[in-house]
């Protein structure tokens, strides 16, 4: 792919490595990158969907890790716990996540370089291998929920061993990044299959469980109950503002749309703005779907240990019928797969940006895969294993968060893209939420309150 050239406007840090390793483009991208060519010089007649359809794609693959296992997890047991009281912080973490992963969007398209690329270019050594080893710990941790979701849903739809369904999701996982190769559009389509697939089965599940709406539009009204209410709180803004896939939206966009001047770069930052509120809204739809429905079905209902995934999908068939486990189960392998293979991306982006540093994909997922192994070979409870990463992904959205913002505000990095003040500064409140949830949550867990 031909990379952006630099904007009269801004003063990019020239580039003394190769770039970020991209697919090889297929005849799909060559064919809609001339549309995404001609629509950007105002030549393309298109409107509508004829008109966004070449630039959608980056943000439905960065909506996938929104919807991965761990929000299954966080969101299941949320509800059965307290109900319907959390909608409102699912609501609140995807308005975070529009802004969020819009700003990284841009970053990649005003700079044509990734954040992690960024922050080497122009921060001091000693703080960039230090980002880049609790980036890389925060990868980890999103991959142990990703890989371990998906091998208990092969588990619940086979009845196989959890060690053999782990097996089985790390042969799938090395299918599925075979075809980051093709190109950028066939991963693309491939993932906005995953996503469908998910939306379907849960509103499947949705129109089951038939959620009382009064008491659902009652979960949009700020409150805790308790710090185990803040606690999963804390887990969910993990689940749904993920430190890695910041990293990697900038990535997905660098270079992936070639522009040749500053009106161009406009044009292409609205377009794929359009991109991230479509695909991020379909995101919090199906989180929001997945605590309601668990608090339809499981909240005071006398149910022990509801939250956890395999008692969710037992209890379903004596309580939905056998149609909504099974939609459960077929979504969470979707959600698993995908992710992990969106995972496995972002940690190859956060190697290669922050220490300038690559290995084999292949290679990368057989590291990764190896947590997995132990908690399932060790006997840990799979689903609270699940809940601790999420929060450890909480603690690291800040380290992501605040770079992204203060790179953005600087019309030096980001020229014509430069983001306004009252974008930055609400941006700022985000990171401020975030930190201060993280902060109670850990002097509950001091005190013991």
């Amino acid at each position: 792919m031909p990379s952006t050239p630099p904007s009269p406007d801004a003063a990019h840090v020239p580039s003394d490595t190769p770039a970020t390793p991209r697919p090889t483009s297929s005849s799909l991208d060559d064919r809609m990158n001339a549309r995404a060519a001609a629509i950007l010089e105002q030549r393309g007649g298109r409107r509508g969907l004829a008109r966004l359809l070449p630039f959608i794609g980056p943000a439905v693959i960065a909506s996938i890790a929104y919807m991965d296992p761990g929000n299954f997890a966080t969101n299941i047991s949320g509800g059965a716990q307290f109900g319907y009281g959390l909608l409102w912080v699912i609501l609140t973490a995807n308005l975070m996540a529009m802004l969020i992963q819009n700003l990284s969007a841009k970053l990649g398209i005003a700079t044509g370089h990734n954040l992690p690329e960024v922050i080497r270019r122009r921060w001091p050594r000693p703080v960039v291998w230090a980002y880049w080893v609790q980036a890389e710990i925060v990868a980890m941790a999103t991959d142990l929920a990703e890989f371990l979701g998906a091998a208990i849903a092969i588990q619940l739809l086979t009845g196989l061993p959890l060690i053999w369904g782990a097996a089985i999701t790390g042969a799938l996982t090395f299918w599925l990044l075979t075809i980051q190769r093709r190109g950028f559009r066939p991963l693309e389509l491939v993932i906005g299959g995953f996503v469908a697939v998910i939306g379907v089965a849960y509103l499947t599940q949705f129109v089951m469980a038939r959620p009382d709406l009064a008491q659902l539009g009652a979960g949009f009204i700020p409150s805790f109950q308790g710090v185990d209410s803040v606690y999963l709180a804390v887990g969910i803004i993990g689940a749904t503002v993920m430190p890695h896939v910041i990293y990697l939206h900038s990535a997905l966009t660098q270079g992936r749309v070639p522009t040749r001047n500053d009106d161009e770069k406009r044009r292409l930052s609205r377009l794929n703005r359009v991109d991230v509120i479509v695909s991020m809204g379909i995101a919090g739809l199906i989180n929001m779907s997945m605590l309601a429905v668990a608090a339809a079905t499981f909240h005071g209902k006398g149910i022990e240990d509801a939250g956890n995934l395999e008692t969710a999908y037992q209890t379903l068939t004596p309580l939905l019928g056998p149609a909504a486990a099974t939609a459960f189960a077929i979504a969470l392998l979707a959600s698993g797969l995908s992710s992990s293979a969106v995972g496995t991306m972002a940690g190859q982006v956060i190697m290669q940006g922050f220490v300038n540093f690559s290995i084999p994909l292949w290679l990368r997922r057989t590291i990764t895969m190896l947590p997995a192994f132990v908690v399932i070979l060790l006997g840990l409870d799979p689903t609270r294993v699940l809940i601790l990463s999420q929060v450890i992904l909480s603690f690291g959205v800040p380290f992501a968060l605040v770079p992204l913002l203060l790179f953005t505000a600087r019309r030096d990095v980001m020229g014509v893209l430069t983001s306004r003040p009252h974008v930055t500064g609400l941006g700022w409140l985000f990171a401020g939420i975030i930190i201060a949830l993280n902060g109670y949550l850990l002097w509950g867990a001091l005190t013991g309150g």
